[in-house]
């Protein structure tokens, strides 16, 4: 059976409410936050995801990569299937 852990989700980290997991690694996680958080409108989301990819562009974040499915694939650490190309 899975565990739930209560917790906040400040940016990029987590603060726990309850206990905590006993953990000593790093552990992959699913975070699903309630249905009843107010996101804003779509069209404030749209933007906003515009001017965070703007600013990653403007700074070159990405420049060094030059094969994108290549470095996804490292990154992901997938495998290849038989039926399908990486």
């Amino acid at each position: 059976m899975l565990r739930t852990y209560k917790a906040i989700l400040h940016d990029d980290h987590v603060e726990w409410i309850d206990k905590r997991p006993d953990q000593t690694q790093p552990v992959p996680v699913q975070i699903t936050p309630p249905e009843d958080i107010a996101l804003g409108p779509a069209s404030e989301r749209g933007q906003a995801m515009a001017d965070a990819l703007a600013a990653l562009a403007s700074q070159g974040t990405f420049a060094t990569i030059t094969d994108p499915v290549a470095w996804q694939l490292e990154l992901r650490h997938e495998r290849s299937f038989p039926t399908r190309e990486p």
